[in-house]
């Protein structure tokens, strides 16, 4: 068995975004040369999230309004543990989208739903954040 690790990085301009990064783990799977096994691809930190879905721009910003609804950013006092940082939101909301998916690998290419895409979701976004990709399998 095969095994192979990348960590892409990202950095936001905004305080939260949704980036399909399903086009970076192609290029991963295409340079790991592994045709048939597993990908898992998760968020290193706590205030990000790596999730399936659909890419469509309404559906991103209803995700963006129910997040909101569910963990507000404001009033940062409304949370312990805003303190030293104001960012008990982005926790909240990276435990609702989680944190990793995995998926199939068939032929060396993902073996993904017609409409899904991964993401990576930035909760408390602009500065260099990672995803690791890991890749095993034959």
């Amino acid at each position: 068995m095969k095994s192979f690790r990348k960590e892409l990085w990202f950095e936001t301009f905004k305080r939260r975004e949704l980036i399909n990064i399903t086009p970076n783990i192609d290029e991963c799977l295409d340079e790991s040369g592994i045709k048939e096994g597993l990908a898992l691809i998760n968020a290193m930190h706590i205030t990000a999230s790596v999730f399936i879905n659909d890419d469509e721009s309404g559906l991103h910003s209803d995700f963006e309004k129910w997040l909101e609804g569910i963990a507000p950013e404001k009033p940062y006092d409304r949370y312990q543990h805003n303190g030293f940082e104001d960012n008990a939101d982005a926790h909240l909301k990276r435990t609702i989208m989680g944190r990793e998916v995995v998926a199939a690998v068939s032929g060396g290419k993902l073996d993904l739903g017609p409409w899904e895409q991964i993401f990576y979701g930035e909760f408390d976004g602009k500065r260099r954040k990672r995803v690791l990709v890991k890749i095993i399998g034959e």
